[in-house]
């Protein structure tokens, strides 16, 4: 099993990987912290420095570029300094950004953590959730159809802020299996029937619980599991933090993958992390339990990290070795 995962893992070099969904740019101010505000009872954060990463379907794409894959990624940003900031990490990365649309009614998502002493103090959002535009669903709807036969796998990244519309999921999921292209759906429970029919969803257990109504538990996780897979005729693999993956198979097999994760540090972008990683285990031959089993070393790596940070894959061959 050791040597078939580091075989996976060298094939994941440039396999080409569409993310398309909700682009952010995360803002981090770093600061000391040592006394109380004057003018209310909060701390007050002495800034030292403030850095800036991908978020979102954008981590997704960074992910996949750390782990030696080629990301393509369509999604909309505003008009705005932030999309500036965005669009530069991207291509620093080696992203191709030619799928993202500006949407002048919209900001660039942003989300700005201030972090005192290591510890999250504050989030500030900037956003607007409505769905876009109809001529720039149009234009992401026909970059996917230029796009996709070209590329190995498709992820559909779903913050729910506007870009996975119930026509531009539905052309993705239709272009992608007249391709013959895998398609992997992170999920938000609000859009659960936009999912029909593609290769795998990865919901968290929480996602799992709203999009099933079944009361989320480790007693309940088999039940939520086989209701996700009839109701949305795919395969499912649900998250559970500290408690490892359940994966759920079309053809009625299941798996459990203990967790990794050697001390939590942040949970920030692991949901990207994981989908990225299956996404190029299963662009590499992967089996989907082969894909969980990668992905899950991967998230364990992930949440010893802070922020954004991706993991990389000397990483994960490093944890796979050790075993």
């Amino acid at each position: 099993m050791k040597q078939r995962l580091l075989k996976i893992l060298e094939n994941f070099k440039n396999k080409k990987i569409l993310v398309i969904g909700d682009i952010m740019l995360d803002k981090y101010l770093w600061g000391d912290v040592s006394r109380i505000s004057p003018e209310a009872p909060v701390q007050v954060v002495n800034v030292l420095g403030e850095t800036y990463e991908a978020g979102g379907a954008a981590n997704v794409a960074s992910n996949i570029s750390a782990l030696t894959g080629k990301a393509f990624m369509a999604g909309i940003a505003g008009n705005d300094d932030a999309k500036d900031i965005l669009l530069g990490e991207l291509s620093r990365k080696g992203i191709n950004t030619d799928g993202i649309f500006l949407d002048k009614g919209k900001p660039t998502t942003q989300k700005i953590r201030i972090i005192g002493k290591s510890q999250q103090l504050l989030r500030v959002d900037y956003e607007k959730k409505e769905h876009v535009h109809k001529e720039i669903e149009d234009s992401i709807i026909k970059f996917l159809e230029r796009t996709i036969k070209d590329v190995d796998v498709v992820v559909i990244s779903d913050y729910a802020k506007g870009v996975i519309t119930p026509d531009v999921c539905s052309k993705a999921i239709r272009q992608a299996k007249s391709s013959g292209k895998a398609i992997i759906v992170d999920p938000k429970p609000k859009h659960k029937n936009l999912y029909e029919n593609v290769t795998l969803i990865t919901p968290n257990n929480a996602e799992a619980s709203e999009m099933t109504g079944i009361e989320d538990g480790d007693e309940s996780v088999a039940e939520m599991g086989e209701k996700l897979v009839k109701t949305l005729n795919t395969n499912v693999l649900i998250t559970r933090g500290e408690k490892g993956m359940s994966l759920f198979g079309l053809d009625g097999k299941t798996a459990s993958i203990p967790a990794k994760a050697k001390e939590v540090y942040s949970l920030i972008g692991a949901g990207d992390t994981v989908v990225a990683a299956i996404a190029l285990a299963i662009a590499s031959g992967a089996s989907l339990e082969e894909a969980a089993t990668i992905s899950n070393i991967a998230a364990g790596i992930k949440v010893g990290k802070i922020g954004t940070a991706s993991v990389s894959i000397e990483e994960i061959k490093m944890e796979i070795e050790s075993v």
